[in-house]
């Protein structure tokens, strides 16, 4: 077959000869509302570094598994599994809390929301019910809203219902971060890249590791810090050991 063609290059970036003015509206204005009401919740953050280098393992060995069924599994559906096995120990943590701060309902669904970045904007679906589907299910519908954010087609049964959030913002790059919870949600979680980097092993021996940071943030009103901190521990022990979620699926 004849070699692909070069990609065009990248239109060079031009100063604009005046000022603009641009309105808020659609996506934007929707964020502009429920940004201002997240921010006037009081939150606390924490963080903490995993190794991935199991969950790397693991994740190319089904690779051909998920391929053979059409399905693009990457790192973060492992993420969600996790996140849905820990939240099953650490419940108040899948919650709604009402406006006046009264009430906090314990959400029997673990709708886990994930921030995308699409033509239309950065929208965050959710994953319906993510403590009765499989890893291998996570992914497909993951997938399915991948796609459809790509095409603009997002639903509103797809945008709405979230009870704790996750984003990946280490598809772009950085760290830590500093997520926001989106109320009425008490807490996110916020991913950073991942990176080979040097550790010590248990002899004091330095060793390269695949390392990834975390950045939580929860409404402090309802959530304590050692409530966090529990949850994010369990968290990463079922990321970094990743068979250990096979005793905890029904």
């Amino acid at each position: 077959p004849a070699p692909a063609a070069p990609a065009p290059p990248a239109p060079t970036p031009v100063a604009a000869a005046a000022d603009q003015v641009i309105a808020i509206k659609g996506i934007q204005k929707a964020m502009v509302k429920s940004m201002t009401a997240a921010l006037k919740v009081p939150t606390f953050g924490y963080s903490d570094e995993l190794v991935l280098d199991n969950l790397v393992a693991v994740r190319k060995q089904l690779l051909a598994t998920a391929a053979k069924a059409n399905i693009k599994l990457s790192f973060m559906p492992f993420f969600l599994k996790a996140a849905s096995l820990a939240l099953l120990e650490h419940p108040t943590l899948n919650a709604h809390v009402n406006e006046e701060c009264t009430e906090l309902t314990l959400r029997a669904d673990h709708n886990i929301s994930v921030a995308m970045d699409t033509p239309a904007g950065l929208l965050v679906p959710n994953i319906k019910a993510v403590q009765r589907l499989s890893v291998l299910e996570i992914a497909a519908e993951l997938n399915r809203l991948q796609a459809l954010g790509a095409a603009g087609r997002l639903g509103p049964s797809d945008l709405t219902g979230g009870t704790f959030a996750i984003s990946n913002i280490g598809v772009v790059g950085g760290t830590y971060l500093r997520p926001v919870v989106v109320v009425p949600q008490v807490c996110i979680g916020a991913l950073g890249r991942s990176r080979k980097l040097p550790r010590f092993d248990e002899e004091d021996n330095v060793i390269a590791q695949t390392i990834m940071e975390v950045s939580w943030s929860a409404d402090h009103r309802v959530i304590d810090g050692m409530t966090m901190a529990k949850f994010s521990n369990r968290w990463k022990s079922f990321v970094e050991q990743p068979a250990s979620m096979l005793l905890h699926l029904k």
